[in-house]
């Protein structure tokens, strides 16, 4: 039986009706999507509800009466006047992003510029707690933040009335105003699609060829990942990969002994255990590994230089053979 998709707007009329009783708490994520916490003014407490909060449910109860609807976001095609929904547990980042603020707060550091630099800061996440019927409910909202938007106290002024003064803090933020992910029950509301997809580097698309690519790979090769890796994972981190295995048509590449053949004439540090599978511990080795699949490396007839290619042009096609197409 297919389970209920989740009803953005019975939530967003809910938060509507208790608003006045909901606590905020913010916090700043870098590029490799550890979490900081960050304490602010009693002053903002509004403008952050506001700004995070209102806007989102102001937006889907205003939007509902207009024809808003909320699709699938591995269905999703563009369309207007439609916000998208997924799992949490389909995005990664977001997962383990949610996972360490949840199940590892007290080692949680709060964030200083002087010791993160907030160059290095992708984006921030605002957690609203609520009473509910069995406790405590929350839900996040989250947004990206770029480097360009800070202005750096050292090198700022302040225009106050008629002259200028001291810029009075280390660094000031321009925060986003406009609606782009929610993350409630397990589930992401999706607002910004590519605010989406930058904020978490998530893509759908590159995801189901990963997953393709892999089950071929691992159907026709002996493969072992270091601890905690899967090929899977390691294809949608590394897009340029993906997209030379695309032209690799797998079926027809050469056999596991034929690759250790041309990787020992390469004179390359391909590695292999005691069952001949092949070791794949970083990036590293995986980028050899499709490097060899797409027969990347050349040793000069005239030299006996070794080169890897870093991209092919066909000059002609091989001698008694006709032209394709």
């Amino acid at each position: 039986m297919d389970e209920t998709p989740f009803d953005v707007f019975h939530w967003a009329n809910e938060i509507d009706e208790i608003k006045n009783n909901v606590s905020v708490e913010l916090f700043l994520f870098n590029k490799n999507y550890t979490p900081f916490k960050v304490r602010y003014s009693d002053k903002l407490t509004n403008s952050v509800k506001s700004m995070f909060m209102m806007e989102a449910i102001q937006y889907i109860i205003k939007e509902a009466d207009k024809g808003l609807e909320c699709r699938e976001y591995e269905k999703s095609d563009g369309e207007e006047k439609v916000i998208y929904r997924t799992k949490l547990s389909n995005v990664g980042r977001a997962e383990t992003l949610l996972h360490l603020i949840e199940n590892e707060y007290k080692d949680i550091d709060f964030f200083s510029d002087n010791e993160y630099e907030f160059k290095k800061i992708k984006g921030i996440l605002a957690k609203f707690s609520y009473p509910g019927g069995d406790g405590t409910k929350i839900f996040y909202i989250a947004k990206g933040i770029s480097a360009s938007s800070a202005i750096k106290g050292a090198t700022s002024w302040e225009l106050n009335g008629e002259s200028f003064e001291p810029f009075s803090a280390e660094v000031a933020i321009k925060m986003p105003e406009d609606n782009q992910v929610a993350i409630i029950d397990g589930n992401i509301i999706i607002f910004n699609q590519s605010k989406f997809e930058a904020l978490f580097q998530y893509d759908y698309k590159s995801q189901v060829i990963a997953d393709a690519k892999a089950k071929e790979l691992e159907e026709k090769y002996k493969l072992s990942f270091a601890e905690g890796l899967t090929l899977n994972a390691l294809l949608q981190d590394k897009k340029p990969l993906l997209k030379k295995l695309q032209s690799v048509e797998v079926a027809e590449a050469m056999s596991q002994e034929q690759l250790i053949d041309y990787a020992d004439e390469m004179q390359l540090e391909l590695m292999t255990d005691d069952d001949n599978s092949l070791i794949i511990m970083d990036d590293k080795d995986l980028s050899m590994f499709v490097n060899l699949l797409s027969e990347d490396y050349f040793v000069s007839p005239v030299s006996g230089l070794r080169y890897e290619i870093k991209s092919k042009k066909l000059m002609s096609e091989p001698e008694g053979e006709p032209p394709r197409g």
